[in-house]
């Protein structure tokens, strides 16, 4: 913001007033931009993606929370203050196995609640309870399988087990066969990561405490994610935003 104030020489009351409009319309224009598969096939669609590049069947969404930095809101006490020891909210996200494409969010949780709390508070989560999102039915991973399988979301520990949300196997000695399920879950889970990655690599407003008002905040947030899958429908998908870190130092790996 302040940099903003003393590029385009406008006051900070004025750009502040900009930049809520500018979000605001940008939200209600392109917020078409980020839905959820509307029917069986269109998740069997995105299931398929994961099951080519992470290997893992039945896989719909991968799901994760990611915490915004604030600098501490006026008169918030410790309701912002998360595990990791800065003040924050939390974006709450779904996505698919493309990197570019959020399936659905949720912005604006306290710091200091649990994926798994904020989760359960969505409305994601009650169309997921009520069966109301159009999965396709369960059904064999391979043709030597005569068990169905539900098609599930894959999260990390903190999310709760349940018949469509898959998290990994708790705990350090484990079977063969567990720490190969935990590794497949490893690979669909990295998809969201990765976006989160590209997201804050991309709109690099994150790569630093946001100094704004809570609901300015969360309309940033909002926007920048709305923005992130309307560029990335338009431009597709480039490695090189994966590949390269900026902070104090780039870092390029190279993959040969």
């Amino acid at each position: 913001m302040r940099e903003l104030h003393y590029n385009y020489r406008l006051g900070q009351t004025t750009l502040s007033t900009i930049i809520r409009e500018v979000c605001v319309v940008i939200w209600d224009k392109l917020q078409t931009c980020l839905s959820l598969p509307a029917s069986a096939s269109d998740w069997i669609k995105t299931a398929d993606g994961f099951e080519k590049h992470a290997n893992f069947p039945h896989c719909l969404a991968s799901i994760d929370g990611k915490h915004i930095g604030l600098i501490q809101p006026a008169d918030s006490g410790s309701l912002y203050y998360n595990y990791k020891y800065f003040f924050s909210i939390v974006l709450l996200a779904v996505c698919d196995a493309n990197y570019y494409n959020f399936m659905y969010i949720d912005v604006g949780a306290y710091g200091k609640s649990s994926d798994s709390a904020i989760f359960q508070e969505t409305d994601f989560y009650k169309k997921l309870m009520s069966n109301t999102l159009n999965f396709p039915e369960p059904l064999q991973i391979s043709e030597n399988s005569t068990t169905l399988f539900p098609y599930v979301f894959v999260g990390d520990e903190a999310f709760g087990l349940s018949t469509n949300v898959m998290r990994p196997f708790g705990g350090n000695n484990l079977s063969v066969d567990k720490k190969i399920f935990n590794y497949r879950l490893s690979r669909a889970r990295r998809y969201i990561e990765c976006t989160f990655g590209i997201l804050t690599n991309k709109w690099r407003i994150f790569h630093r405490p946001l100094n704004v008002h809570t609901e300015l905040a969360k309309s940033i947030v909002r926007t920048c994610c709305v923005l992130h899958n309307f560029v990335r429908a338009r431009d597709g998908y480039s490695y090189d935003d994966a590949l390269t870190v900026t902070g104090f130092e780039t870092i390029t790996a190279k993959f040969y």
